[in-house]
């Protein structure tokens, strides 16, 4: 018999009383405490086919009413927390009684610590490894990502006011704020992952939540490899590259995995070097112990108080930083970090979305019009071609795989147009497999970047054969320019 019908079965044996009419069955309550009170919109938005909605609501009112703040005394262990939950759920909502196997209280006293403590029903997808990412479109409609795929979930939220809380929860936690003066916001989870909310009336389905996951341990360049994202020779060229100071744009579209490419290239910087990360909402994870981190900050409900990324960027030129590692550019900070690579500051690096290394160049060019200063292009190309030195262009596959497709210098300038040349360029030739996946895998061009002769006056050197069989030098044949 399914837990529906046994609750009705036992909610309409205690029936009717004589004399009066039918009412709704009830989950039995202790006299000892008092029947909370549920918000009429919230009954309403309950639904029929949930047997636990209406015990969940009754039973998160009473632990309010009796823990109080005690839910968020950091002093409590995860352990202790549940076993007040556990004994206030029993205890007050007279769960006794009701036909629950030891398996469905245990799994309803989590939900409920879920929802008080956590982020309600999407907190099973928040602690599975194999989702990286999770998607509410509305207070009954999840999704997750798994592998690059997306599926739809059987979890919701019990009402929009419920989803509510938990984006509150969530943008308060890391002093932002979300209302209809300031209806969406980027945020962070106490891991790192990166959150963004939006509510109506911006939201016209009702709230919208996306989380994408970071790994709780990051991935480092031999996960990569082992993903089939680069190669072993690719790794050791980037490695190279970042030890010798090159300016670096790691370039590709939304969910590709530029942070986490980023955050890999970030961790080659050597120990020694002091670096100044920007970021709309903290995201890198370095190891190394010379860092200083900066996260912008949105305006006031008076409107006053906003720090954007470009007034960060300009500030940290103001401490002394090795290197700069910018999380996205997006504005006309990419004015003020094309500035600092051409003004000491080598060995930056920052992520940029566009579809491969020569639309990258014409974004960058399109932001640092967004600047606001009336600069002629062809002055800028000459800004870009003078610091940028290489583009590493990462894509998603149709497969849901995402791969380094391009790793391009950026040579020079030849009239009024940048000059790149690919160094390794992705095999779409090869096919695909049984499963459907990308045979290929980026494969060197033959071509010497003139950096490497840079690389190697450092004292880098580079593994033999890294630029393939045929080698060949730029300087002596005008290499291959587009």
């Amino acid at each position: 018999m399914k837990l529906n019908e046994r609750l009705k079965r036992v909610q309409g044996d205690q029936g009717p009383q004589s004399g009066s009419e039918p009412s709704k069955p009830k989950v039995r309550v202790k006299a000892t405490i008092a029947e909370p009170k549920v918000a009429s919109e919230e009954k309403k938005k309950l639904r029929s086919d949930d047997p636990f909605a209406a015990v969940k609501v009754r039973a998160q009112e009473a632990l309010f009413a009796k823990l109080g703040m005690r839910l968020y005394d950091a002093s409590l262990g995860e352990e202790e927390i549940q076993r007040f939950v556990a004994e206030e759920l029993s205890g007050a909502m007279g769960l006794d009684s009701a036909p629950l196997t030891d398996e469905e209280r245990r799994r309803l006293a989590l939900q409920i610590r879920d929802d008080l403590l956590g982020h309600g029903p999407i907190q099973m997808y928040l602690d599975d490894p194999s989702v990286t990412e999770v998607m509410v479109n509305g207070m009954d409609r999840i999704y997750v990502e798994r592998d690059g795929r997306l599926t739809r979930t059987e979890t919701r939220f019990m009402s929009d006011q419920h989803l509510r809380r938990v984006i509150d929860r969530i943008v308060t936690s890391v002093g932002r704020r979300i209302d209809e003066s300031s209806p969406m916001v980027d945020a962070r989870l106490q891991d790192g992952s990166r959150v963004n909310a939006v509510i109506p009336p911006l939201a016209v389905d009702g709230p919208s939540l996306t989380i994408r996951k970071f790994s709780k341990d990051p991935f480092q360049v031999d996960d990569l490899i082992e993903f089939g994202s680069l190669t072993r020779l690719v790794a050791d060229l980037l490695e190279a590259s970042v030890r010798g100071k090159l300016n670096i744009l790691v370039s590709g579209g939304t969910g590709t995995g530029k942070t986490t490419l980023l955050n890999v290239l970030s961790g080659f910087i050597p120990d020694g070097d002091r670096i100044v990360t920007i970021e709309d909402a903290v995201e890198l994870q370095l190891h190394q112990d010379h860092v200083v981190r900066l996260e912008s900050r949105p305006s006031n409900v008076e409107g006053k108080g906003e720090v954007r990324i470009r007034d960060l960027v300009r500030n940290s030129l103001r401490m002394r930083p090795d290197r700069i590692v910018v999380g996205e550019c997006r504005g006309g900070e990419a004015l003020d970090m094309l500035q600092a690579m051409n003004t000491g500051h080598d060995g930056s690096l920052s992520t940029i979305h566009a579809n491969s290394p020569r639309d990258c160049l014409s974004r960058l060019e399109t932001l640092v019009l967004m600047a606001g200063v009336d600069l002629p292009s062809r002055a800028i190309r000459e800004q870009i071609a003078s610091a940028v030195d290489m583009i590493v262009q990462i894509t998603r596959m149709r497969d849901g795989s995402r791969r380094v497709t391009n790793v391009a210098e950026v040579v020079g300038m030849e009239g009024e147009q940048i000059t790149i040349q690919d160094i390794f360029s992705f095999d779409y030739g090869a096919g695909l497999d049984e499963h459907g996946r990308f045979r290929g895998t980026v494969q060197p061009t033959g071509i010497r970047p003139l950096f490497s002769d840079r690389l190697k006056d450092l004292g880098i050197e580079l593994p033999s054969g890294v630029f393939g069989a045929v080698d060949v030098d730029f300087l002596a044949n005008g290499g291959r320019k587009r």
